[in-house]
């Protein structure tokens, strides 16, 4: 964690084996793992208390944290996403894949070209069906 620190990186202990860090507004959770690597989660924008993952509707690039609070995603914070990201797996010594070195991806896509698709009770792409 102290090589997170030098990168400009805050660590926040949560407790036991889990942090949370942050840089610019934008955070993920950090866990230990025994005998591996750390756990990361996927980084977002901090929005109060949660963490806003990417969501790409199609025509706009959106943050939505788990409770369902959504705003639009600006090209500055995307950036500063990508930068945190590519700075956090330098610190913990992770691998960078070079796809999402590139540039940012987005957790979900919710676009498609079938008309009505949310009208009614049509499945939503995002919601799991239970049989």
């Amino acid at each position: 964690m102290e090589n997170l620190k030098q990168a400009g990186i805050t660590v926040e202990l949560q407790q036991a084996g889990r942090a949370k860090v942050s840089r610019g507004g934008i955070g993920a959770v950090v866990e230990d793992t025994p005998g591996g690597p750390p756990r990361v989660s996927k980084a977002g924008l901090i929005m109060g208390s949660e963490i806003g993952l990417l969501v790409n509707a199609g025509y706009q690039v959106f943050w939505r944290t788990p409770s369902g609070k959504t705003r639009p995603a600006q090209a500055a914070q995307l950036h500063a996403l990508h930068e945190f990201e590519e700075d956090l797996k330098e610190g913990l010594g992770l691998t960078s894949l070079y796809n999402q070195g590139l540039g940012t991806t987005s957790d979900l896509h919710l676009y498609d070209r079938v008309e009505h698709r949310d009208a009614g009770d049509a499945h939503k792409p995002w919601e799991h069906r239970t049989a």
